[in-house]
């Protein structure tokens, strides 16, 4: 049997004690986040009607279920959420509904020894997987398992729209390694409002530094942003970025602190960490989000990229 055909039974056997088999019908998928919702929809086609409950611009870290988020939950076939800690608030909920619904943490798919430890807690690692797409492919394996444990009969479709999906994770990751080796190595700092960029600083020799820890609901006091200021006039880093789900107040204040010293800094651009882009957009799709970062890293830290991206798909002004 191929090793891949393989890897994608072993999934799907394992997804399918968690319950019953789909009869007919489109199977009702419920995704915590726009990437996980966007991957199962690539993968799963006219065959499912994903649902995600972070829409772009929300943070995951501090989310908390609403009344309909419970009621939808209840009524999914399959419920797909991140894991690692991510949805922090909701991991009670996740506790009792595990009981009740077939449901998947497909963010631990990511083999253990390529996670990064927590800084402040041993037990934990930092979610931020989606940010690198070599590693994301793990997730995307565990999704079709989950879809095909389901919908067995249309196993042969999904394996192949996996396998597509899989080819352009793989020209991602070689745009992303290209086009962010053009930046100057001095130059390959990037600085962000939390800590959300671990694993792409890791995969791509960046050194990344942010206002806040890998969770949002860490705070910045004011030794942590006059420090950083000292960091950015001593370094003369000219350049920090926002993210569409995190407040840019504490960027604002490193950009004031840095100014008052007689040191310039401009927003490099806007990044999404932990959320995608508006719905119906290029940015609002796995592929499209990862697109925009790496595009707009690479120009604002002195590197070359093409205006509109790997897919040339880019918003204006991107």
């Amino acid at each position: 049997m191929h090793l891949q055909r393989r890897h994608f039974l072993t999934l799907a056997a394992s997804a399918a004690l968690a319950g019953p088999v789909r009869a007919a019908g489109k199977l009702k998928l419920v995704a915590t986040t726009g990437m996980i919702a966007d991957t199962a929809r690539q993968i799963g086609g006219d065959l499912v009607e994903v649902q995600a409950l972070m829409g772009p611009g929300v943070d995951p870290h501090s989310y908390r279920q609403t009344r309909s988020d419970i009621v939808t939950l209840t009524r999914a076939d399959v419920v797909l959420r991140h894991g690692l800690y991510l949805e922090a608030q909701m991991e009670d909920l996740f506790d009792k509904l595990s009981r009740r619904v077939s449901m998947h943490a497909v963010g631990v798919a990511v083999p253990p020894e390529q996670l990064i430890a927590h800084p402040n807690y041993a037990d934990k690692k930092d979610p931020h997987v989606w940010m690198v797409p070599t590693l994301w492919t793990h997730v995307v394996r565990q999704i079709a398992g989950a879809i095909i444990a389901k919908l067995p009969n249309a196993q042969d479709q999904i394996e192949a729209s996996t396998v597509a999906y899989l080819t352009q994770m793989q020209a991602l990751q070689s745009y992303a390694e290209t086009t962010l080796a053009t930046v100057p190595e001095p130059a390959r700092v990037l600085l962000t409002a939390h800590d959300a960029f671990g694993y792409f600083g890791r995969s791509f020799g960046y050194e990344v530094i942010g206002i806040q820890g890998i969770s949002t609901e860490s705070e910045a006091g004011l030794n942590r942003i006059a420090e950083l200021v000292d960091l950015l006039v001593t370094r003369k880093i000219t350049a920090t970025f926002v993210e569409t789900s995190v407040s840019d107040r504490n960027i604002r204040a490193l950009i004031e602190g840095a100014a008052a010293r007689g040191h310039m800094v401009q927003i490099g651009g806007e990044l999404f960490s932990d959320a995608m882009g508006p719905d119906g957009s290029y940015e609002g799709t796995y592929i499209g989000m990862i697109d925009h970062n790496v595009t707009t890293i690479a120009r604002a830290l002195g590197g070359t990229a093409p205006d509109r991206g790997l897919n040339g798909r880019l918003a204006a002004g991107s």
